[in-house]
């Protein structure tokens, strides 16, 4: 709330003015009123009311009864008669409201709940006609300049009651409200809605601009009027800082303008499983059919959306921008492929009034989850669709160099302990599945490589598979010094003896590396860590190395570099060691792994040959699967 002097009389003069009932409401013989003023109360009748309360009214409170002793507030299913300074009288909690507060209050209550609590017995009661709802000032919520708490508790909802920190701040949410209960009927112009309607229009001027703080401030306002058009662009302002919120776009997704942009958003939480209750895809679909939108289009998106197929795809200088941008991201390179959309941002256009920004990008598979917080407040600050400001400074690339990130925090929040990989010097990621992949692989759609490795069958679950066998789903893609790469970071195999290397498959046109970690197991007489390096050319396997615990077993012309006895040194930590083989293997071979794509982002999978070899004569194995059963 504002503080400082309030003009009544012009604020409840322009209310009067402005007024007309809702579309339906009936006037004279229903509850609607044809004015909502009173004559003001004199001094002596506030005066009187005070003295029967045995408290001194408000300030905001008492100015407004000596302008107009009582007001029709009309509020939708809630408060529509305010009493005057004869009507008003202490709430005296009648449905014992305090018990049910205090019995909810637990063994560490905040402030806030507690004053709450307590509300019920001391607040005044003002309005004379609702929907079963209560407008009380609360005495013992009261703030440095004298004002007490504005609570709207509607009996009926079952939820906490508004509260507005004083009479004043409740009556101007009350007009506002008033405004966005008229705003779609064509016959309610007046200076108010043309004001906040100019306001619109400038807020998305300096949005195109960059200037969204500004834009967004304006917006606010203009969507607590319930102006046309104010809600569609405060939801943009707002989604690209939150880029995994859903606020939904209303009749805007029937536009064909916009539902290129839009439908593919409204898609999202419903193509991620939603609430997972049944029939949720019909409730979804038919939510869209009532806002306009041809069922078999939102069927066909939705579908797309649901199996990863969905391409943003605009047109012109921005849309090429796009598909470069799609290409680089969907083998990994995700900061190229920022980098791409940054400097292609003001080339975007608008293909409507109601779109400030290329909110679309968020719901592409492959490019949504380059759209962090950070990157949608740059697209917002960006001058775009022809409009001139100045540039924002650029955010940072979310990649670090190398492999040392493996070790670090990052890795394990998202799952990262254990991890195997192989990389081809100069290969295109599409051929790795025929390098290395089972018979039949093929690149899936962009996925997240955590849920695909989880829902991998295990090899009892699969036709023709061993069970000593070891294959691995793995997520492809390239790095920024041009290796192939297909990663395993998730499936927790165990490194041993019998493993079979598909280095030298992986090396038919080139050199290829594999590296498997497997971290030491949480039993202490489980196995130490172990570290196994191994590289190819031509098919041929040049050197290798396995390290577990003090064990070293190597083979080949391994470069001093690489030497494991130099690397794995006794007395140093396993982290050390790691932190150590790693950084060498980004020095002396130029290796590296997007850490966004394979933690945060969408990368294509497939399923790799085994990794083991068949048992030999004399060789056992035990296989374990933990299978959950329903009760």
């Amino acid at each position: 709330m504002s503080r400082g002097p309030f003009d009544w009389h012009t604020f409840l003069r322009r209310w009067q003015e402005e007024w007309v009932p809702r579309a339906g409401d009936q006037l004279d013989g229903g509850r609607t009123a044809a004015t909502p003023s009173r004559p003001g109360a004199d001094e002596a009748a506030i005066a009187a009311a005070e003295e029967r309360l045995g408290r001194r009214l408000p300030p905001s409170y008492r100015e407004f009864l000596a302008v107009s002793d009582g007001w029709h507030v009309d509020q939708m299913a809630g408060v529509y008669q305010l009493g005057g300074a004869a009507d008003i009288d202490w709430f005296r909690d009648p449905y014992d409201l305090t018990s049910q507060y205090e019995e909810d209050l637990g063994d560490d209550p905040s402030y806030e709940d507690v004053l709450l609590a307590g509300m019920w017995r001391r607040a005044l009661r003002l309005e004379t006609d609702s929907d079963a709802s209560y407008a009380l000032l609360d005495p013992g919520d009261s703030d440095q300049d004298g004002e007490w708490a504005l609570y709207v508790y509607k009996a009926w909802g079952g939820e906490l009651p508004d509260r507005y920190p004083s009479f004043r701040a409740y009556m101007e949410a009350m007009y506002r409200g008033f405004h966005a209960d008229r705003a779609a009927r064509a016959d309610f112009v007046n200076a108010t809605t043309r004001a906040q309607d100019a306001h619109v229009d400038e807020a998305r001027l300096l949005a195109l601009r960059g200037r969204h703080e500004e834009a967004l401030a304006l917006l606010v306002e203009a969507a607590s009027y319930g102006r046309p058009g104010s809600a569609a662009l405060l939801n943009q302002l707002r989604q690209l800082p939150e880029p995994r919120t859903s606020p939904g776009y209303g009749n805007l997704v029937a536009d064909s303008r916009y539902l290129p942009e839009i439908l593919p958003l409204e898609a999202l939480t419903p193509a991620r499983g939603g609430s997972g209750r049944p029939g949720e895809d019909d409730h979804w679909l038919g939510m869209m059919a009532a806002r306009g939108v041809d069922r078999k289009t939102a069927e066909a998106v939705l579908g797309a959306m649901r199996g990863g197929t969905h391409r943003y795809a605009p047109e012109g200088p921005w849309g090429q921008a796009v598909a470069e941008a799609r290409e680089l991201a969907r083998w990994g390179g995700n900061d190229a492929a920022w980098r791409v959309l940054r400097d292609a941002l003001p080339h975007w256009e608008a293909p409507g009034p109601l779109l400030i920004a290329p909110i679309g990008l968020l719901a592409d598979p492959v490019l949504g989850p380059l759209i962090t917080p950070e990157r949608g407040r740059e697209i917002l600050a960006t001058p775009r669709a022809g409009h001139k400001g100045v540039a924002p400074e650029p955010v940072p690339d979310l990649d670090p160099p190398g492999l040392a990130w493996l070790t670090e925090h990052e890795a394990n929040r998202w799952g990262i302990d254990g991890y195997r990989c192989v990389w081809a010097e100069g290969l295109d990621p599409a051929c790795l599945p025929t390098l290395i992949g089972e018979e039949g692989a093929e690149l899936s759609a962009p996925t997240d490589p955590r849920m695909a490795s989880r829902r991998a069958p295990q090899p009892h679950e699969r036709e023709g598979v061993e069970l000593w066998e070891d294959r691995a789903v793995v997520a492809a893609g390239r790095t920024a010094e041009r290796w192939a790469f297909a990663f395993d970071g998730y499936s927790h195999h165990h490194l041993n003896n019998r493993l079979l290397s598909p280095a030298p498959a992986a090396s038919s046109s080139g050199r290829a590396v594999v590296v498997w970690r497997e971290p030491r197991s949480s039993s202490p007489q489980g196995p130490p860590a172990a570290f196994h390096l191994s590289v190819a050319e031509q098919g041929v396997e040049l050197y290798a190395f396995t390290v577990q615990g003090r064990e070293i077993d190597r083979s080949g012309a391994i470069p001093e570099a690489l030497d494991p006895a130099r690397l794995f040194r006794p007395g140093d930590t396993e982290l050390d060691c790691e932190v150590r083989v790693l950084q060498a293997l980004h020095t002396e071979l130029g290796l590296s792994l997007p850490r966004f794509a394979l933690t945060r982002g969408r990368l294509p999978t497939f399923t790799t040959r085994s990794w083991t070899r068949a048992p030999r004569d004399g060789e056992a194995f035990a296989y374990l699967a933990v299978v959950r059963r329903r009760p």
